[in-house]
C-alpha cells in the first residue's frame, strides 16, 4: 500500500493547576476553546468538540498520523497559557497567574463511540452541577482500566 492511513480518536482531558477556577468567563472559555481547536488543526488534528467548565477541558479530536501525543499536548498547554496570560495584559487580571496541571488523561475511543463523548463533552455544565472534577477524572481513569496513585494524579 502506497498510502498511508489512519483514523485515531482521542478525548483529552486536562485541568488547571490546583483545579482552580479560572475558565468562569464562558466567553473568553469558548474562545480558548477555539483556541485550542486552532492548535489541533495546525497539529493536522481535527478537532471534533471541545467543552469544559472554569477548572478544565476535555477534547475529542482525530489524531495525526505523524505527531505524538505528548507534543500535540504539550502545544496546547503552552500554547493555551500564553494566550491567556496575554489576556490578562489586556482584560483580565486574574489570569496572570494562569497555569495547567502537569498531567492529563488520554483516552483512544472507538468511532462508533464518538457521538456518545461529544454528547458527554456538550454536557459538561450540567453535569459539574453533580460530579467533581475529581470524581469525572476517577471514572474515566477506572472506565478505562488504567491504574494510578492519588498520590500523583493531583497537583
Amino acid at each position: 500500500m502506497a498510502q498511508s492511513l489512519a483514523k485515531i480518536f482521542l478525548h483529552l482531558v486536562f485541568s488547571t493547576k490546583e483545579r482552580r477556577p479560572f475558565l468562569r468567563d464562558k466567553p473568553l472559555r469558548d474562545e480558548l476553546h477555539r483556541y485550542l481547536g486552532g492548535i489541533l488543526t495546525n497539529f493536522e488534528c481535527q478537532p471534533l468538540i471541545i467543552g469544559g467548565v472554569e477548572d478544565h477541558v476535555h477534547l475529542l479530536f482525530t489524531h495525526s498520523r505523524t505527531a505524538t501525543v505528548a507534543d500535540v499536548v504539550k502545544e496546547l498547554k503552552r500554547g493555551s497559557s500564553v494566550w491567556l496570560k496575554a489576556k490578562a495584559n489586556t482584560n483580565a487580571p486574574e489570569l496572570g497567574d494562569f497555569a495547567w496541571q502537569g498531567g492529563y488523561g488520554v483516552f483512544s475511543i472507538g468511532q462508533s463511540q464518538a457521538d456518545d463523548v461529544r454528547t458527554y463533552i456538550a454536557g459538561q455544565e450540567k453535569h459539574h452541577r453533580k460530579v467533581s472534577f475529581q470524581d469525572e477524572f476517577r471514572r474515566l481513569l477506572q472506565r478505562y482500566e488504567i491504574e494510578f496513585d492519588e498520590r500523583y494524579v493531583w497537583d
